[in-house]
């Protein structure tokens, strides 16, 4: 079986202005082919997620009319802007709205859906996107739209924007996304307002940035991200966040929105496996936003220069939302107009420069969580997931089922490029249940194609094994394919094992269920409100490949040696000196040193052929 939303690398969609053009010129026929007598531009399967579709449409028509000057253009964006305004404007209370601060407040908003009382939680959102929408028709109004119309409009977007910012609660869901568009919203909406009214939108745009969502960041790996749904980030919304984060540079110049995208930035491209693929988050642990993330990685990309266009994106939503007949729908298609207008192009060249978070040459990368414990294993087109065992996830050592990767201290890290090699060495202190103090030594090699990893640590009571991932994804054409194992190979015993227990609790890769489905099943709320990573994390078992002691090894310590990829055979070196810890293997030789010899007590790593 196929994972559902992680496709294609999203810069492989031609971005030229001849494929834009033709994709404008699919949505005006589809568009002329739609229109109602009444004016409505919305699909006719759509039912949530509704408020602003027809108003979404018609913006791709303007700014397909502003670009092509199709006569058949001015008369379908004016009546369909009519239905919006006379069908679609919303201002006595919806029952139930729970983050009113001012009732009875008469200012319009829009409907995520259009039954009063039904699910009103999402209206918030469903106001920024048409607040969104409204701008963009603004934006493409000179010679298109009658004075009436377009000062009924205006009108319409300030009330929006009273109404997100003055009569409810700001970010109610916690959603960095849409906290970000809001702003972005109020940024374009100033460019249409006298300066008397416009100065005081845009100063309370930035002031709501500066002080509800940059003030409320979320550390993780390192950076300070803007918080989504309650988490640090979300694979689905962290990059439509980048993009609002491009277009509200791009249309106020504020430094601060660069410099916070570049940090995201950095962070998606630290997280991204070298195939794209990537997974987490508090909302979807596997859906992948498409249209919505080009702008904010192809913008971002050539700032930081790194390749943040390998991001696997849901294809099918490749130029714009689409319902099931794979027909279009209007929601979010402020991002495919902006992202049209947006002159940048992609940074095509992975970065070179080390990073904490991350190492990566060729196909192979390693992403690491915040304790520096591997998140994402990619070898040979195959992506392993930290294993779990008496609920404790991760990567490393295991002494009678509890496992050594959780850092008691600070945690120390090496980087070496070298002859064709790429090297990490990580070092951290680990307390065991006897209480214990330990050092855990773990070194990531990687040639481009295989990766070593050696892991060395303080002698073992029990059995001790090496917990080496759960082979979840692999890369299949376009796809990602799922898969329950790997090619992997160790020095010591090599044993794959699967959970013997039944439950949502114990995950079998063997099964036809995705992560995304297993973290749901586990999580506290229901899908698409509970947070998969915390259900995740009440995982007691799962698939899990487990390396025995590497033979060889110095006496007074347990060495543990894997393979990951192709290679003949493997039979690994070891020998402690005064100089540390020496690991031959058929690729290279390396040297671990001895903390103790070093000034600052840092652990030299010393890497060649």
């Amino acid at each position: 079986m196929h994972l559902t939303h992680q496709r294609g690398p999203l810069h492989d969609l031609p971005d030229t202005e001849q494929a834009y053009d033709a994709v404008l010129a699919d949505v005006t026929e589809q568009a002329l082919a739609r229109l109602t007598p009444e004016g409505s531009l919305e699909h006719p399967d759509a039912g949530d997620d509704i408020g602003d579709t027809s108003l979404g449409t018609t913006s791709l028509l303007a700014h397909a009319w502003q670009r092509g000057r199709d006569p058949r253009l001015p008369e379908a964006v004016r009546r369909s802007l009519a239905f919006h305004l006379r069908e679609r404007v919303y201002t006595e209370d919806n029952p139930g709205y729970p983050n009113l601060r001012t009732t009875g407040s008469g200012l319009p908003y829009a409907r995520y859906v259009l039954e009063a009382g039904a699910h009103p939680i999402g209206d918030w959102p469903s106001t920024v996107w048409a607040l969104l929408q409204a701008v963009n028709v603004l934006d493409a109004a000179e010679g298109l739209l009658a004075h009436e119309q377009r000062t009924a409009l205006t009108d319409l977007a300030q009330g929006y924007w009273r109404w997100l910012t003055e009569a409810t609660f700001f970010n109610p869901q916690e959603a960095g996304n849409q906290a970000i568009g809001c702003v972005v919203g109020g940024l374009m909406l100033a460019r249409h307002l006298p300066d008397g009214e416009g100065k005081p939108v845009r100063s309370r745009a930035l002031a709501l940035y500066a002080e509800e969502i940059r003030a409320h960041r979320v550390r993780d790996r390192g950076a300070l991200l803007p918080p989504e749904h309650g988490g640090a980030y979300d694979n689905n919304y962290g990059p439509i966040s980048l993009s609002f984060l491009a277009q509200a540079h791009r249309v106020s110049g504020e430094e601060v929105f660069a410099e916070d995208g570049d940090a995201l930035a950095r962070y998606i491209d630290a997280r991204l496996t070298s195939g794209g693929f990537d997974n987490g988050g508090p909302r979807y642990s596997e859906q992948h936003s498409g249209f919505e993330s080009v702008l904010g990685l192809r913008y971002f990309s050539a700032r930081i220069g790194a390749d943040l266009g390998r991001y696997r994106g849901d294809t099918r939503w490749g130029r714009h939302a689409v319902q099931r007949d794979g027909r279009i729908d209007g929601h979010f298609a402020f991002m495919l107009v902006w992202q049209i207008q947006d002159t940048t192009r992609w940074h095509r060249t992975p970065s070179q420069t080390p990073a904490r978070h991350h190492l990566r040459s060729g196909t192979v990368s390693v992403a690491f969580d915040t304790r520096m414990t591997p998140s994402l294993v990619e070898a040979a087109g195959t992506y392993y997931l930290p294993a779990a065992v008496r609920r404790q996830h991760g990567f490393g050592p295991v002494t009678d089922g509890f496992l050594l990767c959780r850092p008691m201290g600070e945690v120390r890290v090496r980087d070496v490029r070298t002859d064709g090699l790429a090297g990490k060495l990580v070092t951290k202190p680990v307390v065991g249940r006897d209480h214990v103090l330990r050092h855990v030594r773990s070194l990531y090699v990687t040639d481009g194609t295989s990766l070593w990893v050696t892991v060395a640590v303080e002698r073992l009571d029990g059995e001790p094994y090496l917990l080496s991932g759960l082979p979840y994804a692999a890369d299949d054409g376009d796809r990602v394919r799922r898969v329950a194992e790997g090619e992997v190979t160790a020095a010591g015993g090599l044993r794959l094992t699967h959970p013997t227990d039944p439950g949502p609790d114990h995950f079998d890769t063997r099964a036809e269920l995705t992560q995304e489905q297993a973290a749901f099943a586990l999580a506290a709320d229901p899908r698409g409100y509970g947070n998969p990573d915390e259900g995740w994390r009440h995982l007691v078992s799962s698939t899990a490949i487990e390396a025995d002691p590497a033979p060889g090894a110095p006496e007074e310590l347990h060495v543990f040696a894997v393979r990951y990829g192709p290679g003949g055979s493997f039979a690994p070196a070891f020998e402690s000196g005064e100089q540390g810890l020496t690991v031959r293997t058929e690729a290279f030789t390396a040297v671990l040193g001895n903390p103790a010899g070093d000034a600052a007590g840092e652990a030299a790593l010393t890497l060649g052929v």
